[in-house]
């Protein structure tokens, strides 16, 4: 069963897709930018991106009733 999983704990979706779908037990994550929450905004700073990143894709995880645990593939894009 398809479910949609969505929390204001983490950015909202731009465009037309959702933070993540959970299918067969397993959760799909849409890729995440370093948006902070709470203001809206890109926050600055290579470490405080990541960090930023990781708490949203925490947030998603939690809603779902996961942790970063469970996780069992990531992909990072990075610039070059």
């Amino acid at each position: 069963m398809k479910r949609i999983i969505d929390t204001t704990n983490a950015p909202a979706a731009i465009g037309p897709y959702s933070q993540a779908v959970e299918n067969d037990n397993t959760l799909y994550i849409s890729g995440q930018i370093p948006i902070n929450p709470e203001t809206g905004k890109l926050v600055e700073g290579i470490l405080r991106k990541t960090e930023q990143v990781f708490r949203n894709i925490s947030a998603i995880l939690t809603a779902a009733g996961y942790s970063l645990s469970d996780v069992v593939k990531s992909t990072a894009f990075l610039p070059t």
